[in-house]
């Protein structure tokens, strides 16, 4: 299913579209620019409207945070809006199946994140005070701040 995410802003590489928009289909990102410009080449899209700056998702650096299971590890990682873990990092054969499950990327080393027009829609949206509203794994919403 196709859907547009609309934000306050999105950082989409070096530009911020303010009022912006990214439209997701499936696991990719297939246009980023002004929500009536995405409504329009995309009709019956769902949209998703975010108060805060829409941008890619995270690398988590540094050990994922203790949890009672790999499961639960790896939620926390995508709370924090991070879609993606260093190898290093995933240290069993546990987490490393909780990271596959919930799609999350493990990276021999941190590598920018960036929206790209048919990259992997790895997203999340920060308020303003960096606090995580929602993270989007590989197209699916995986977290969403209540």
């Amino acid at each position: 299913m196709l859907t547009i995410h609309v934000a306050d802003e999105v950082r989409h590489g070096t530009e911020t579209v303010k009022d912006g928009a990214v439209a997701v289909d499936g696991s990719r990102i297939a246009a980023v620019g002004l929500p009536e410009e995405l409504l329009e080449r995309f009709p019956g899209a769902r949209v998703r409207t975010w108060p805060g700056v829409l941008g890619p998702g995270r690398v988590h650096e540094g050990p994922l945070p203790d949890a009672p299971s790999p499961r639960e590890r790896v939620h926390a990682v995508l709370k924090s809006g991070a879609t993606a873990v260093l190898r290093e990092y995933v240290d069993s054969p546990e987490l490393r199946a909780a990271a596959a499950r919930n799609e999350v990327l493990v990276l021999a080393s941190a590598q920018a994140p960036a929206i790209t027009v048919h990259g992997r829609a790895d997203l999340a949206v920060f308020d303003g005070t960096g606090a995580c509203l929602a993270t989007v794994c590989a197209g699916r919403l995986v977290h969403r701040r209540r």
